[in-house]
């Protein structure tokens, strides 16, 4: 990686699919031959990380054996990202330098991607969000930004009519300093619509904490994610188009 930086990346990947309407894990689910999170695996090999943490549920024995060697840390319970993100905690002890995290279930975003991100981050940021502009925003965060910097993250359950109006939304993929990340998610609070912890309620302690915190815009293409069996199928005939391009 540039700069002799080290870089971890947390894979979240405790999510059950249910809308997928199949007994296997989200992640597991088949995508041009393989399951989604070995693409990111992939991804993450060819970009030369050092350090890769999948964070998968207590029966996420498919999953464990599917990443192996890659050791995984376990969410006993589901009780949101920022909770996901710090089960990850005992298996960075000691990490110095970058970590990305990111979702299991996001499988065809590139390396260069990620590689503008942290050329981001290394401009004087502690904490970077990979943004987008979608076509149907509804459903996802906001991110808003002011001056170049970031502000804050708001869910969308949780959004005022005036920051839902922002187009410019949230992807999941965050990148934090190895020295203050965690800290960070310890002081997230689950007062929220939903009653869990957010991982991007770190943007806003990072900021009280005068931290500098950042964006960065890509593809809405490669944040593409499969929910349901008829986005995996347009995810297959995206990435299929893709790679023959290529």
């Amino acid at each position: 990686m540039t700069e002799n930086r080290k870089v971890a990346v947390i894979v979240l990947a405790a999510g059950k699919g249910t809308r997928m309407k199949s007994d296997l894990p989200k992640v597991m689910m088949p995508l041009c031959g393989k399951p989604m999170i070995r693409h990111i695996l992939n991804t993450l090999e060819d970009m030369g990380v050092d350090k890769i943490v999948p964070v998968v549920a207590k029966d996420g024995e498919m999953i464990s054996k599917e990443v192996y060697p890659y050791e995984t840390a376990v969410q006993e319970k589901q009780l949101g990202t920022g909770h996901a993100a710090i089960c990850a905690r005992s298996k960075l002890c000691g990490f110095e330098g970058d970590i990305i995290v990111m979702f299991g279930d996001h499988p065809v975003i590139t390396k260069e991607t990620l590689k503008k991100a942290l050329k981001k981050k290394r401009q004087g940021y502690s904490i970077v969000v990979l943004g987008f502009h979608p076509q149907d925003a509804l459903r996802y965060g906001r991110l808003i930004v002011k001056n170049d910097e970031l502000v804050k993250i708001v869910e969308y359950k949780d959004a005022t009519d005036e920051e839902k109006a922002i187009k410019f939304c949230n992807s999941g993929v965050m990148i934090f300093d190895s020295d203050t990340m965690f800290d960070l998610l310890s002081s997230i609070s689950n007062e929220n619509a939903a009653g869990e912890y957010y991982l991007t309620d770190a943007v806003s302690l990072a900021r009280r904490r005068g931290l500098k915190c950042g964006a960065v815009e890509c593809d809405a293409d490669e944040l593409s994610g499969a929910n349901t069996q008829e986005e995996l199928a347009a995810l297959e005939k995206y990435l299929t188009k893709r790679n023959k391009g290529q």
